[in-house]
């Protein structure tokens, strides 16, 4: 039984537990309250973030990197393409670009809205990292130009990585996405595996019903 601890970013890594059918455990992990005394999860990851996860003898953590464990660990399966295929070039870009270039930035905008004192929240940080969010959100448009999926036709992990960055995006920054973007988010998240990974984290599920999303 892998044991999942943390939602958030790793409702990606539930997500894609659910794509796969294995089994797991999720486990609540507050970063905003009594942390220090989460003995159990910082045993597991002493730096004290999330997502992380346990499969036997093997502790992982970074979301991205736990979704290419799991695929190795656990694959084959149409959800990584192989080297040979020709959608494997896209599908590694847009998978590691999901976090690296769009979430990322968007954390340091959250991070600062939350922090930082209310005269320095519109600082040069933040247009810097809006910035980025938005030259890669121009490769993703690009790419949904062309096809359904990021990688392709069909439905991959990259997937999971990217509409999580831009459904991040929406809610926490009210990120007005354009209707390629949206019509995209509709097809990904109308998958059954997506209802229920949003079942298994019910802090996410409920912060989602009480936003306004178009």
């Amino acid at each position: 039984m892998i044991t999942l601890y943390g939602e958030g970013r790793g409702f990606r890594v539930a997500w894609l537990l659910e794509e796969l059918g294995l089994p797991y455990r999720m486990r609540p992990v507050d970063l905003l309250d009594g942390l220090e005394k989460d003995t159990e999860f910082l045993a597991v990851n002493p730096a004290g973030f999330i997502p992380a996860i346990v499969d036997g003898d093997t502790v992982m953590v970074e979301s991205i990197a736990i979704l290419e464990y799991l695929l190795a660990r656990h694959g084959p399966s149409p959800l990584a393409p192989s080297t040979g295929d020709p959608d494997f070039v896209p599908y590694l870009q847009f998978l590691h670009m999901g976090e690296a270039g769009l979430a990322g930035p968007i954390n340091a905008i959250v991070a600062t809205i939350i922090l930082a004192p209310e005269a320095e929240q519109a600082n040069w940080t933040t247009k810097w990292a809006r910035d980025i969010f938005e030259s890669r959100l121009g490769l993703v448009s690009r790419q949904l130009a062309k096809t359904p999926y990021i990688a392709g036709e069909r439905f991959t992990a990259a997937d999971i990585s990217v509409t999580y960055a831009l459904q991040f995006a929406q809610r926490t920054i009210g990120y007005a996405l354009g209707d390629t973007e949206r019509a995209y988010i509709a097809r990904t998240t109308a998958r059954d595996s997506y209802g229920r990974a949003m079942d298994a984290c019910p802090a996410t599920k409920a912060w989602v019903a009480g936003l306004s999303i178009p």
